[in-house]
């Protein structure tokens, strides 16, 4: 049994931001059925590169940009703009327990698929909106993605970047926010689910990706308010001012650590003596904060010195025997086989349409410490004539259908 086991899904949207919350809904056990157009699906299945990079492997139909965010789902090709399909979707609403969207208030009215029209089919259902910038205000109806909504407005892409940059940064990965934001939607649709249980009240849930944004740069941005301004751009150096256990270092064969020990007077000794510094480990220069603050330089050498004279493995294999906080910057390939996310069941296998054996990254939430077990993302339209059957439309009917367009 899986925590939402029973509860239907249904979800009209496109891209990552909102499929993404559907696919973990899916993950704690939601059956969700995806709604597509019926000649070009989800557009996102257009995305041949992403970043400059190739969305799949040569031969293959394995696209983690559509699979990640779309696994355990049913597909079915619906036109949602032509009366003969429109029966199809109020019966599927009446059966649905959470509407998913991320169109926007312009195209949902022209659907009708807005609150009003899908609560006139089914009062008790959960409506969920996700959006660039928020359901109220002069940017309602602007489109918007990750990259604009969360990185760039949400104040991420400036808390990055450097006071002489030529350029902002971009996002450390494709979907970034979007993932991000698809969190936020499952959780909200799990604090709706309950609060239904409990009073039998239905809820809107608005979740935009500017709004998830400036959770997540909140910290900056509650200083700013706090002082009644921009906060003054710092200079970054690779480890906090006076505290030379934090930050990261480069090693000797070109890679990376980040150590995060915050009490440096705490695991300076033990620091010392793992990294072949014995006869600083007792030096009165950094024996309290006080003095290691006046001899920050001093021992920031120190430290950055003992992490390039040693190989990246050789730096992991002695911080691994201390007691200090600290990690190896890791590229996407050794996230993927990291051995914590594995013993953990973050990183999940999966069958591939082909039948080959895939693996993708779980969603951050277990329950009850079960194996996760996860289904790929289905082919476009794949279930349309399962879910009709199930919706009682028999064999020639789903032919009429399909000859008018409504469904494929």
């Amino acid at each position: 049994m899986k925590p939402l086991d029973g509860v239907r899904v249904l979800e009209v949207a496109q891209f990552t931001f909102v499929p993404s919350a559907g696919a973990v809904l899916a993950d704690w056990g939601a059956e969700v059925i995806k709604i597509e157009h019926p000649e070009t699906g989800d557009a996102q299945r257009g995305l041949v590169r992403v970043l400059g990079a190739a969305a799949t492997a040569p031969g293959s139909s394995f696209a983690p940009i559509m699979e990640a965010p779309n696994r355990g789902k049913r597909s079915v090709g619906l036109a949602l703009d032509k009366p003969e399909g429109r029966p199809l979707l109020e019966e599927l609403i009446r059966r649905s327990d959470v509407f998913l969207t991320n169109y926007l208030p312009s195209v949902r009215t022209k659907l009708k698929i807005d609150l009003d029209d899908v609560r006139a089919i089914n009062p008790d259902i959960i409506y969920v909106a996700g959006s660039g910038f928020g359901q109220d205000g002069p940017d309602r109806d602007t489109g918007g993605y990750d990259a604009t909504g969360f990185w760039a407005r949400g104040g991420s892409a400036d808390g990055v970047m450097a006071a002489d940059a030529d350029r902002p940064a971009f996002m450390p990965a494709g979907a970034y926010g979007d993932n991000i934001g698809g969190m936020s939607i499952a959780g909200g649709v799990a604090a709706a689910l309950y609060r239904r249980l409990a009073t039998g009240q239905s809820t809107e849930i608005d979740v935009s990706l500017l709004a998830v944004g400036a959770w997540a740069t909140q910290f900056s941005v509650n200083m700013a308010l706090l002082f009644g301004g921009p906060l003054p751009k710092i200079d970054r150096k690779t480890q906090a001012p006076g505290n030379p256990l934090t930050g990261g270092y480069r090693t000797k064969d070109g890679r990376f650590i980040q150590l995060s020990m915050l009490q440096p007077t705490r695991y300076w000794a033990e620091f010392c003596r793992l990294m072949g510094l014995d006869e600083y480990a007792e030096d009165p220069r950094f024996s309290t904060f006080e003095a290691m603050l006046e001899n920050s330089e001093t021992a920031f050498e120190l430290v950055r010195d003992a992490v390039a004279s040693l190989s990246y493995q050789e730096c992991k294999e002695r911080l691994g025997r201390g007691t200090g906080q600290w990690a190896p910057v890791q590229d996407a390939w050794e996230v993927g086989n990291d051995e914590a996310l594995i013993a953990n069941g973050r990183i999940v296998e999966v069958i591939d349409a082909e039948g080959s054996l895939r693996k993708l990254v779980a969603n951050p939430v277990r329950f009850d410490r079960q194996p996760e077990t996860l289904t790929r993302a289905p082919q476009f339209a794949e279930h349309t004539d399962e879910v009709m059957r199930e919706l009682g439309v028999d064999d020639e009917r789903l032919i009429e259908l399909k000859v008018a367009g409504a469904i494929t």
